[in-house]
């Protein structure tokens, strides 16, 4: 993430101290992130039109105006949107205020997937399916990703999860804050992990989809667990990975790194890696400098292994 942009003008002293533009895809989070700073004490706006983003700083500059920090969601609800976002971005640069840009993603299929979850029409494809609007709307926003000064992946997120990741990475931090890590698992046949700070395949391990008995299970089953643990190699894999673990995270700690996703694969997401996730979230859970989640990505797909 670059840090905070604000441009000089010695003349004119702002009483409006931060300003974060909220966009992205439709579907990908950008209401939670609203609440998030709305929670925090700013001034919130939905569905800003682009061009009134540069006259909103402006009134909240002004010395009878109360707002020190300001959010606003700006999306393709607005109508034009890419060009005019683009020209608002240049023009806050030429104000002496703090200002970001958060960048909400999500893979295509998780965005068609909560849309279908809420009945909700995609904004760009009222009429249409909602796969033909989150193509769209990627094709439309993708030129405007580059420019954000954070982009989060919420593929995987939890409402819960989010909201955190938010909160460390642009709220002010107090003087306990901890590492927040999550340990996620998924599958590598239902695509990479995405965002992940460190990366495990696990791969090697054996495989319970070739029981029968233990097929419908998933990584959470004692019965598993067992099984996977059966030939030593997993006893073996968590003494050299405990050690790797116990020296990494009090690094980040002292560095200040504020949020770690550790993403933990197998060939399916739903036996190896969940109990690997687990596992490492059980033992780090009570850790005093850390805040730890846990996070299942394909654990409910039950798509035929290769």
């Amino acid at each position: 993430m670059r840090p905070p942009r604000a441009a000089g003008n010695p003349e004119r002293a702002s009483h409006l101290q931060s300003l974060v533009v909220i966009t992205g895809y439709s579907g990908a989070g950008k209401s939670t992130a609203m609440n998030v700073f709305e929670d925090a004490g700013y001034f919130c706006v939905d569905n800003l039109p682009p061009e009134m983003i540069e006259s909103l700083a402006r009134l909240f500059m002004h010395s009878g105006s109360k707002v020190q920090r300001a959010a606003v969601v700006c999306d393709v609800r607005g109508g034009v949107y890419f060009e005019a976002l683009q020209a608002v971005l240049g023009k806050l640069r030429a104000l002496p205020i703090d200002h970001r840009m958060l960048f909400l993603d999500a893979a295509e299929q998780t965005l068609v997937n909560r849309y279908k979850e809420t009945r909700r029409r995609h904004p760009l494809a009222p009429q249409g399916s909602v796969a033909e609007g989150v193509a769209a709307e990627r094709a439309l926003l993708e030129p405007l990703r580059s420019s954000a000064d954070l982009v989060i992946d919420t593929t995987g997120y939890s409402t819960a999860m989010l909201r955190r990741r938010i909160a460390e990475e642009l709220l002010p931090r107090g003087p306990a804050g901890r590492l927040a890590v999550t340990f996620m698992s998924f599958g590598f046949k239902h695509g990479p992990a995405r965002d992940e700070d460190l990366a495990l395949d696990v791969r090697f391990l054996a495989n319970p989809h070739y029981e029968p008995d233990l097929r419908e299970l998933t990584g959470h089953d004692r019965r598993v667990v067992d099984y996977i643990a059966g030939d030593g190699r997993l006893g073996q894999l968590y003494e050299r990975l405990d050690s790797l673990l116990d020296f990494l995270l009090p690094q980040y700690v002292a560095e200040g790194k504020s949020h770690l996703l550790v993403a933990i694969g197998c060939t399916g997401g739903r036996h190896r890696s969940v109990a690997v996730a687990e596992r490492l979230a059980q033992r780090y859970r009570d850790s005093e400098q850390l805040e730890v989640a846990v996070s299942h990505r394909d654990i409910e797909k039950r798509s035929r292994e290769t």
